[in-house]
């Protein structure tokens, strides 16, 4: 069996693509190794087992392609284009001849200078920017597909399920990315809002708030040209991705509350609210934040983990993963 290595150093090459894909660079991320060419973007999932995600053989990787390929097709049609097999003949190749190796998705190429965690860094996000995409994730959820199942994900047994995991998947980092006491106090109370708000995770059941949504809108996962592009939608577990519209919300919210751009943050909630008519969504935002804010923080915390990441890049991670703990036991004095 070939080792997943020698298909990223292949990738590093030209004679590996179809087109000229003029100079390569190559990114990657707790999950994914992403080959950045002139024109395209090439994704391959790392064989990796979190629990929560499974991509350790072959055929998963290709079904999650699939998958990722026809979820992000509903808010970026024209950036996601097709799956393509990698073979290995002679050579390691996309399409070409011989035994297919492994896969990847094929994105059209986005001009980095336009992602919207940039575009914030440089001041560049303003309220009607922030306007237009309240106004597109509206939309977005009142095409979202819900049904009898999809509305269980909702209920708080899997919302409970979904907190159990995360603090059962943060516990190793007590002590080097959170503190005891900031485990503790949102441990505590994140139980007490749960079971003080159990008519109110009823109701947003009932009302048709839980639908197949996003998953990770943040400023990381939005271009911004002409169109407004938010990309990477979770296609690797649909408790993620199923959820209530307001867990949806809280990401981009809690993203840039994380950026210090509050102001922005509330001109955001507010104009969803406004645009889809859902009071309620405020009183649970909090309560979603943190979780929000908990899930960064362990997956920022995952990096200390990986062999393929630099000692300085996990230093990078230890204060990111804080940062984003520390904001995650504010929200949770929020709570009511």
């Amino acid at each position: 069996m070939i080792h997943q290595k020698q298909v990223v150093e292949a990738l590093m090459k030209p004679e590996a693509y179809e087109e000229d894909p003029g100079n390569i660079e190559m990114v990657q991320t707790h999950i994914s190794f992403v080959f950045l060419t002139r024109n395209f973007v090439y994704k391959v999932k790392k064989p990796v087992n979190f629990g929560f995600l499974d991509f350790t053989t072959l055929e998963k990787r290709r079904f999650f392609c699939e998958k990722e390929l026809n979820l992000n097709r509903r808010l970026c049609e024209d950036m996601y284009l097709e799956v393509v097999p990698i073979n290995k003949a002679s050579t390691i190749k996309i399409k070409g001849e011989g035994e297919t190796v492994e896969y990847a998705v094929k994105m059209k190429r986005m001009p980095q200078e336009r992602i919207m965690s940039k575009l914030l860094e440089e001041n560049k996000v303003d309220d009607k920017l922030v306007d237009r995409m309240a106004e597109i994730i509206v939309e977005f959820h009142s095409k979202a597909e819900t049904n009898s199942k999809i509305s269980e994900f909702g209920s708080l047994a899997s919302i409970e399920t979904n907190w159990k995991e995360n603090f059962e998947q943060t516990e190793e980092f007590v002590g080097k990315t959170i503190s005891v006491e900031e485990f503790r106090l949102i441990r505590s109370k994140v139980g007490d809002f749960m079971e003080k708000n159990t008519a109110l995770f009823k109701k947003r059941m009932s009302e048709s708030r839980v639908r197949e949504c996003h998953g990770d809108i943040h400023s990381g996962n939005i271009f911004v040209t002409d169109e407004i592009y938010i990309f990477d939608a979770i296609e690797f577990n649909e408790r993620f991705r199923y959820s209530d519209v307001a867990a949806d919300i809280a990401f981009l919210a809690m993203d840039l509350d994380f950026k210090k751009r509050t102001d922005l943050s509330h001109f955001f909630v507010r104009k969803y609210v406004e645009y889809s008519g859902d009071q309620e969504l405020t009183k649970l935002l909090p309560f979603y934040k943190c979780y929000r804010a908990c899930v960064r923080g362990k997956v920022t915390s995952f990096k200390l983990n990986d062999a393929n990441i630099s000692n300085g890049e996990k230093s990078a991670a230890i204060k990111e993963a804080r940062s984003y703990f520390k904001l995650a036991s504010t929200y949770a004095k929020m709570f009511n």
